[in-house]
């Protein structure tokens, strides 16, 4: 019988028990139920006289279940209500996973760009400083370009001066060509070219003297030249007598440097002058000839005109007397009259008198070995192609 007793008091504290999970509130019965079998094992034992200690843990019972009943939830509500608290504890997760991960994109995309940024700001950092290298090498490449231009240049110059000392040339710059033969420097100088003769375009025209004009101002206006001396240094008009070259040549009297630097030559070998020798200047006379018969075969320039060109020079035909070409005369007085070496003329009739025989000479250096100072325009000798500034004077000194 105790046993019993006692099985029952256990599953009464158990139930209560229950109640008391589902609400704090059924403790009450529990303490009641407690109670009621605490007294119900005094009574046994004779300490208590409480005639029914059973009612008690009864009403235990009672209050449990009634205090289970009005405070405790209903499951389906509270199950609903944790589910939806843990819909809610999902949802609000997903939402901060959701914001986290948008802000570790954010972060992410922030430090991709600043990266980006720093990237770009070290490329340009850098790009800068090969752009700002890569214009000291410019730079220095200039500065040693121009240095060694410089130096060359100087070089050049220090050579010239020597070559110029050496064959006594003078370098000039040439202001307009006048005609074809004479030229004015930038410092107001006349210049007559020496050994070659052009056809006129000043005091006359002569055929293909435009051309050789136009040729001379075209080859030599503002250049820089160097002159040279041959023996004369000016004519009576006070023009300086000179060869042209139109670089320094290394050896002046180099058929090929002549051909190919001196324009002197090129006039004639271009067929724009005929040589025109007249002594003391006969230094290059004998090349002069040699170009003119060249372009004389060739039929260039003036010489398409004819095998005597169009004006005076050298290879004009030439033409002499007997007493010219066996016996020289010698000049006579101030009348440079003539007498003949072989016999004597014959006695004049009373009613007119002989005229002089003519005299012809190739060049004026042939007429001066015969009449040194020239002859006047009455005298035998005398021709027109020998009298170039035309003043009725052949070959005057």
């Amino acid at each position: 019988m105790k046993i019993v007793r006692l099985i029952i008091a256990t599953i009464a504290i158990l139930f209560t028990l229950f109640f008391a999970i589902l609400t704090p509130w059924a403790l009450i019965g529990t303490l009641i139920a407690g109670l009621g079998i605490y007294l119900s094992d005094q009574k046994q034992k004779g300490y208590v006289t409480f005639s029914k200690p059973g009612w008690i843990t009864a009403s235990g019972l009672i209050v449990a279940v009634i205090l289970t009943v009005i405070f405790a939830e209903p499951v389906e509500e509270t199950a609903k209500e944790t589910a939806t608290k843990t819909q809610l504890a999902s949802k609000e997760e997903k939402n901060e996973e959701k914001e986290k991960a948008q802000e570790e994109a954010e972060e992410k995309k922030a430090a991709a760009v600043k990266k980006e940024a720093e990237e770009k700001k070290a490329a340009e950092a850098k790009a800068k400083e090969e752009a700002a290298a890569k214009a000291k090498v410019e730079e220095e490449a200039k500065v040693k370009e121009a240095a060694e231009a410089k130096a060359k240049a100087e070089a050049k110059e220090k050579q010239q001066k020597e070559i110029a000392n050496k064959f006594n040339l003078e370098a000039v710059t040439v202001y307009r060509a006048v005609d074809g033969d004479t030229l004015e420097l930038s410092d107001g100088r006349r210049i007559r070219l020496v050994g070659v003769n052009t056809p006129e375009t000043t005091t006359r025209h002569e055929q293909y003297g435009k051309e050789a004009s136009n040729y001379t101002s075209a080859q030599l206006t503002g250049k820089k030249v160097w002159m040279q001396k041959d023996v004369s240094d000016t004519d009576r008009y006070n023009r300086y007598l000179r060869l042209i070259w139109l670089s320094l040549p290394t050896d002046v009297m180099s058929e090929k440097e002549i051909r190919e630097k001196m324009f002197n030559a090129k006039l004639v070998l271009n067929g724009y002058a005929e040589p025109s020798t007249y002594s003391p200047d006969v230094k290059y006379s004998d090349y002069f000839v040699k170009f003119a018969r060249e372009a004389r075969a060739k039929k260039t320039g003036l010489w398409a005109y004819g095998s005597n060109g169009t004006t005076k020079g050298d290879l004009d035909p030439k033409k002499s007397t007997t007493t010219a070409s066996t016996t020289p005369s010698k000049p006579s007085s101030s009348t440079s009259s003539v007498k003949p070496a072989t016999k004597p003329a014959p006695k004049p009739a009373a009613s007119a008198t002989p005229a002089p025989k003519a005299e012809f000479f190739q060049n004026c250096t042939e007429l001066r070995k015969v009449y040194p100072n020239g002859v006047p325009s009455t005298h035998p000798a005398y021709a027109p192609k020998h009298d170039r500034d035309k003043d009725n004077y052949a070959c005057e000194r």
